[in-house]
């Protein structure tokens, strides 16, 4: 098992998730001036769901600015910062117009250490959100980090909750290569216990959220909440999960996924994407492969279904996977033998308000 721990854990205390980004971009900036953040509406009065809130204030409209709506030039403007030694912060708010960058992310700032010997470094980090929140569909909604995980070069980080979303903000700034964060907009809410000293979650560490015996769950961003509430909706069947959080996407920590699997003999991977060469795929086939042909595992994807993200919330509820599915899912993975089993609907509603406190 490996863990991510801050340099202190004293002074703790419970902190939103997008107060602790918040947070993160303060004390780097204080900590370094090359730091700045940039993007549409990052000094806007809502400052991106409160996670920019007082930043211009603190630093300045030079640290601190909004930019034109658009994604290719300013991704341009940001890799270019970096490459002259600055560490731009690049806020794009959705995931989903990170297509509108692909050729500046994939072939200019994921390439140009490798192209230049090592000599160029992109310190770039790039924010982006993800998942539903009131039916905002086909071009809101989608979950892409998977297309970014299989660039060499980008970093990809997927924090699930506040502690991490502070710790993983720091090592992405710090990190100097360039750093995809992924933060779906569900977990902005939600409270984490949180070290105010800075503190970094290191990439290629993931966590064992919560132990058992009985399969391996691993949830990816939000689906972590969502796992953990199936993990005590099966406990009630007698079925015990271990819930995983990879925390980064790429590097990918496998060895604590595959530690587990070989110990439960069944492996659920839940995610924030479609099934289909998708995150899961991922986790699932490097799993397969380092178990061999002896390994003896069973398998189960949990995802979108493959059609294009549904804007209403009757087709919403049967789109995104809930506790209820995971929890079926594994149930029918763990007692293939046994009659069908959901649990109560009621039960099973995305987990908007519900709290997960962290590591601690």
């Amino acid at each position: 098992m490996t863990t991510s721990t801050p340099e202190s854990a004293s002074g703790s205390r419970l902190l939103r998730y997008v107060d602790a980004l918040r947070e993160a971009f303060a004390q780097e900036m204080e900590r370094d001036e090359s730091v700045f953040v940039f993007g549409l509406d990052v000094d806007d009065h809502k400052s991106i769901q409160g996670s920019t809130a007082g930043l211009l204030k603190q630093f300045g409209p030079e640290r601190v600015f909004t930019t034109p709506l658009s994604e290719d030039a300013m991704t341009g403007v940001a890799i270019g910062a970096a490459m002259a030694g600055m560490r731009p912060v690049h806020v794009h708010i959705r995931m989903d117009f990170l297509l509108l960058c692909m050729n500046q992310l994939v072939n200019i700032a994921a390439k140009a250490r490798y192209m230049y010997g090592g000599t160029v470094k992109v310190p770039l980090v790039v924010r982006s959100m993800v998942g539903k929140s009131w039916g905002q569909g086909a071009q809101h909604s989608q979950g892409l980090h998977s297309m970014f995980m299989h660039v060499p070069g980008l970093k990809v980080v997927a924090p699930s909750n506040a502690h991490d979303a502070k710790g993983c903000m720091i090592a992405a700034i710090r990190d100097d290569n360039p750093v995809i964060v992924m933060e779906h907009r569900l977990l902005y809410p939600t409270e984490a216990y949180v070290p105010e000293t800075p503190y970094a979650v290191l990439p290629g560490k993931a966590r064992v959220v919560a132990p058992g015996g009985d399969v391996t769950l691993v949830g990816i961003s939000n689906m972590v909440v969502e796992c953990l509430r199936a993990r005590e909706l099966l406990s009630e069947i007698g079925i015990s999960a271990e819930v995983i959080d990879p925390i980064w996407l790429s590097p990918l920590d496998i060895d604590t996924i595959v530690e587990s699997a070989r110990r439960t003999r069944r492996l659920v991977v839940a995610d924030n994407g479609w099934t289909a060469c998708g995150a899961g795929a991922e986790i699932v086939a490097a799993v397969l492969e380092r178990l061999g042909p002896e390994g003896g595992i069973a398998v189960k994807r949990i995802g979108f279904a493959p059609t294009t993200c549904p804007p209403s919330p009757t087709l919403e509820a049967a789109f995104y996977p809930n506790p209820g599915t995971v929890a079926a899912a594994v149930h029918a993975l763990v007692r293939p033998r046994d009659v069908a089993w959901t649990p109560d609907p009621e039960r099973t509603k995305l987990a908007h308000q519900v709290q997960f406190r962290g590591p601690f």
